[in-house]
């Protein structure tokens, strides 16, 4: 079997994605369950991740968000019967490559899939949902009443926790970088409660946003990075990006700001408006769950309720049409990129 690897350059500044031959798999046994595979998600690899927690490698398997059939289980295994249809992440130390036809993972790394939907759409939502989860659960407290702002909504993960938010009953408002962006998001239903278009340069975040919320601020900013340094010394993929100290203007008292920029800095003056604030920052990094085991409960928990919204309709991942494996590896490049607007799943 045949199956997308990573292979970096000596340079350590490009990357490759190549098909190898893979090894026959070993028995099943103790928690292991054999799947073969139906679909496979297509994630951005963070290679200074797995720099910082010793995980290079030559070949590196791509493709870790799946969903299939279990064809076979081990004698420990208790949660699975074979024929039973599952989804899962796989590890950032698994040996397996998700665009395999067939691959070994432990129990503990699956939860059921609904019958009713599909396997494409079951891929697609499993590592946003569990990004959106945890930035809206666990580092902050969406709940009836709260207003978040959501950056670059029209994205795959933005667009699933806009919808976790106005479930869970938060008023919403988004920025989009396009029309096209804006006229998706628009769409959606429950509508939106404000559309932030910071293409053309008509609005400015700040007031759009205290306007929308009289004075008072946002009680929860769900960014997708930030701009570290004025518009005169920006970069040129940082462009559209909001500034640092536009972020902390916007935060509520008592309110709470959940970024993806792992390298933030904030200045003293940055750090004495949050105090005076009451206001929190969290850092999200939705691979803490397979980094820790210590509470593999509450992550197979989020699996499991992800499944029943989609199941439920309350999540509609945006997805782009299904991937044949002949396909993966340049759709690979594209996501590596940041190329890819909609969600990339390959189809088996």
């Amino acid at each position: 079997m045949k199956g997308l690897y990573w292979k970096q350059n000596s340079s350590g500044e490009e990357t490759n994605f190549v098909f190898l031959e893979k090894d026959n798999l070993p028995v099943v046994k103790d928690n292991y369950v054999k799947v073969r595979v139906r679909a496979c998600a297509l994630s951005r690899i963070d290679t200074k991740l797995l720099s910082d927690i010793k995980l290079e490698k030559e070949f590196l398997p791509v493709g870790r968000e799946v969903a299939g059939v279990v064809l076979e289980i081990g004698n420990k295994v208790s949660s699975f019967q074979p024929n039973d249809e599952v989804v899962g992440i796989l590890p950032l130390d698994s040996e397996e490559s998700g665009l395999c036809e067939v691959i070994l993972i432990h129990e503990h790394y699956l939860a059921h899939k609904p019958e009713k939907i599909s396997w494409t759409e079951a891929a697609a939502t499993l590592r946003d949902g569990v990004r959106a989860y945890t930035g809206l659960h666990y580092l902050s407290y969406v709940s009836t009443g709260k207003t978040l702002l959501v950056m670059n909504g029209a994205s795959p993960f933005g667009t699933i926790a806009i919808q976790l938010a106005q479930h869970r009953g938060a008023k919403v408002i988004a920025t989009v970088y396009s029309l096209e962006d804006k006229q998706y998001l628009q769409r959606l239903t429950p509508s939106v409660a404000r559309i932030i278009d910071e293409s053309n340069g008509k609005y400015d975040l700040t007031e759009s946003c205290l306007e929308e919320t009289g004075g008072l601020g946002v009680d929860i900013i769900l960014d997708a990075g930030v701009r570290s340094h004025n518009k005169e010394d920006k970069v040129a993929s940082q462009e559209l990006l909001p500034h640092k100290h536009d972020i902390i203007t916007l935060l509520s008292v008592g309110g709470h700001w959940v970024t993806m920029e792992e390298n933030l800095q904030l200045d003293p003056p940055d750090s004495r408006c949050l105090f005076l604030k009451g206001a929190s920052v969290s850092f999200l990094n939705d691979e803490v769950w397979n980094l820790s085991n210590m509470q593999q409960g509450k992550y197979l928990c989020i699996l499991e309720d992800i499944m029943e919204k989609l199941s439920s309709g309350i999540f509609r991942p945006l997805l782009d049409e299904p991937i044949p494996l002949y396909e993966a590896k340049v759709s690979m490049e594209m996501v590596q990129k940041n190329q890819a607007r909609k969600k990339q799943v390959v189809q088996l």
